[in-house]
């Protein structure tokens, strides 16, 4: 069973803890994390969600997941990167890039990131539950399937200005990665 803290809609903890799935139904405010990984070579790692998922099955998606009830944003996040794709992320780069707040049914505070890593894809231990391949793709190759509407991606159902602000991000940092190369 996955806890969670209920926070309100100003995101301040309000010291009840919920079920993840129940917290869900009722409609009741969390928080989730996710995350971007980025290569040296400026491209994304998308992971394939497993078959078995309720939400997204056998879709294209970032990194990310709950924050469990008594964890910290940032503790959430290098554990869902270690138990989904078995990689350490560098502590020194542990920066919120954006929070992010769902009112849909699924209320939550989203908390997203960025990593740079140095893996290739044979570096990745992917735990089979959750995640069934992984792959890099270049922003614009993503930003290709969001404009062809590819339903084998979960952002493609993404708000046009939540996509375009999440890819904007990315852009941002993949030229400072590439201005501190050069």
């Amino acid at each position: 069973m996955e806890l969670v803290d209920i926070v309100d809609e100003n995101n301040k903890l309000t010291g009840r803890v919920e079920e993840r799935r129940v917290a869900y139904e009722k409609g009741l405010w969390r928080r989730t994390v996710s995350c971007w990984i980025m290569n040296d070579k400026g491209e994304i790692l998308l992971q394939k969600r497993a078959n078995n998922k309720k939400r997204n099955p056998n879709k294209w998606a970032k990194t990310g997941g709950q924050v469990d009830s008594g964890e910290t944003v940032e503790n959430a996040i290098f554990r869902e990167v270690k138990e989904e794709l078995g990689i350490e992320i560098p502590k020194s780069q542990i920066r919120v890039i954006d929070i992010h707040k769902r009112t849909d049914k699924n209320k939550r505070f989203s908390y997203n990131f960025i990593f740079i890593v140095d893996y290739k894809i044979h570096d990745y231990i992917l735990q089979k539950e959750e995640v069934s391949e992984v792959k890099y793709v270049t922003i614009e190759e993503m930003e290709l399937a969001k404009k062809d509407n590819d339903n084998n991606y979960t952002f493609c159902n993404w708000k046009d200005e939540d996509f375009n602000r999440e890819m904007t991000l990315l852009k941002n940092k993949r030229s400072i990665k590439k201005q501190n190369i050069n």
